[in-house]
């Protein structure tokens, strides 16, 4: 029997960026959308035209530049939504407009304050205007799987007879379990009268731990495109997370007998590239990507995988492109070995790019005995960071003292937007605390750090570490990374990155109220 094509609807931009303290630039959009492009997912929804004038730039900037996938904007059902996504995506080779509105009763009386009539006339008015500028038009009714079944079914017939091509049921609160969601897939199929017209797609929810257990069940039951988001991020406790859905797929084809499009063995270097970019790291035991996926710490597990792989693991590591550690590099390795090496990891770089990432490279090198795989990514994060993020204030030194008997002090130097140089000198409760009030005052920028995090790279007393903050201001969240073998000064840098994106993004996002999606 022939296998079916599962669609992959990837949100990461969109419903990802909500994540609570995520912020993307710009130029961090298009480079995970250009990734999501080799990883050949079918659909990028590349963001919220409507939301704000930096999002339009990014989907529009995505739409003129990222070739294969669809290009795709949210639209609430809402006239300056439907033109302004179709504005932002219109020079893409395949736009995609897609509408939502609420439909269950709950946000019907309480956020929407209509009636279902007046629902049904705005979903479908909108859907014609959509349809209008493009084909390729998406409906979502939002919280459907809270919504009476027989209202939901109207909708959906009278969304395809105005002119949508994909009805896409979300379980926008997590609300669904995966017997009665299957269910409600079937009984879509089986009560819509033109459903034929119109392919079925998911949009779960992770708030109970079941959104990737949901999207498969729909699968099983008939739909047949899949959203979700990289390493599962999103609103609240996260969309399902596309990775598991690809590779339980992948590796249940005797059950599913479904395929993708999709490159899995870029699936990994995904996973980390939208985790350095977000500053969300990715739990040890995560499914497919966790640093522990593929490791065995049991006597009886590693006995077993020794003699045949497959006694403990259901999945190769190479197919999702697990980098591993096959090759390690020092101080003596020259420009071919690395830029070799890169390559194999999947950084194609131009020469002048190579001499810049290789002085850094040199310079690392002359700490760290060995350099591994995970050494080179971090290293690469931090030369795109540096690269794509917004720079007003460069920090350019950092020195600081302390101990458990003396008082964290410590002293920054920062170079402004016009060259001017500021330095200061303060005192904190350890030395990270210090620096970052050093930094707060040579530069007086008011802002509250709220979340600190901290990580090594890869294992031993040299490794690198990777630092993530969060700061806040007037209610708004941007955070800020960093990387070196010393934690403070990766501190110091994520500090700094977290302000120069604070002083690039005030005043840019006027989100217009509601901001719920599905």
């Amino acid at each position: 029997m022939a296998q079916e094509r599962v669609m992959i609807f990837d949100t990461t931009l969109r419903d990802g960026e909500q994540s609570a303290g995520t912020g993307l630039t710009g130029e961090e959009k298009m480079e995970i959308a250009r990734q999501l492009a080799r990883l050949q997912v079918d659909v990028i929804e590349a963001g919220f035209a409507a939301s704000s004038p930096g999002d339009f730039d990014a989907v529009q900037a995505i739409a003129r530049e990222v070739e294969g996938p669809v290009i795709a904007s949210l639209a609430r059902a809402h006239q300056v939504d439907v033109d302004a996504a179709w504005n932002a995506i219109k020079d893409a080779a395949q736009p995609r407009i897609h509408v939502f509105l609420s439909s269950s009763e709950i946000h019907i009386a309480h956020q929407l304050r209509k009636n279902r009539e007046e629902v049904l006339d705005l979903a479908t008015s909108m859907v014609a205007r959509a349809r209008g500028y493009c084909d390729d038009v998406e409906f979502s009714p939002m919280d459907a799987t809270r919504t009476d079944p027989e209202y939901l079914y109207q909708m959906l017939e009278a969304v395809i007879e105005a002119g949508a091509r994909t009805v896409n049921i979300a379980d926008t609160v997590g609300y669904a379990i995966p017997s009665d969601f299957g269910k409600l897939i079937a009984e879509i199929r089986h009560n819509v009268r033109n459903i034929d017209k119109a392919t079925i797609s998911v949009h779960c929810h992770n708030d109970l731990g079941l959104a990737v257990a949901n999207s498969l069940a729909a699968v099983q039951a008939g739909a047949r495109q899949v959203e979700g988001c990289i390493n599962g991020i999103g609103e609240r406790a996260g969309n399902a997370s596309l990775e598991e859905i690809i590779m339980g797929l992948h590796t249940r084809r005797d059950l599913f007998n479904m395929t993708t499009g999709v490159d899995t063995t870029q699936i990994y270097s995904t996973s980390r590239m939208v985790s350095r970019i977000t500053g969300m790291s990715i739990q040890a035991n995560k499914s497919i990507v966790g640093d522990n996926a593929f490791r065995h710490a049991s006597g009886i597990h590693q006995d077993g995988v020794l003699k045949e792989r497959t006694t403990y693991e259901v999945m190769d590591p190479d197919t999702i492109g697990w980098a591993g550690n096959s090759l390690v590099l020092g101080k003596l390795s020259g420009r071919a070995g690395l830029r070799s090496r890169l390559e194999d990891l999947g950084y194609v770089l131009s020469n002048d790019d190579l001499v810049r990432v290789f002085d850094s490279f040199k310079v690392l090198a002359d700490k760290k005995r060995e350099v591994t795989d995970r050494d080179l990514e971090a290293l690469m994060a931090e030369e795109m960071r540096v690269t794509l993020e917004p720079v007003t204030y460069e920090l350019e030194h950092v020195q600081f003292s302390g101990g458990d008997h003396d008082i964290a002090t410590a002293t920054v130097r920062v170079v402004g937007p016009d060259g001017t140089v500021y330095s200061d000198a303060a005192t904190g409760n350890g030395p990270v605390d210090a620096v970052c009030n050093a930094i707060d005052r040579a530069i007086h920028i008011p802002a509250k750090l709220v979340d600190f995090n901290v990580q090594s790279v890869t294992e031993g007393i040299d490794s690198l570490g990777q630092v993530s903050v969060r700061v806040q201001r007037d209610g708004s969240i941007y955070m800020g990374r960093g990387t070196d073998t010393d934690i403070v000064v990766a501190s110091a840098k994520a500090y700094v990155s977290a302000l120069n994106r604070l002083l690039a993004q005030e005043g840019v996002r006027e989100i217009p109220e509601p901001l719920t999606t599905p």
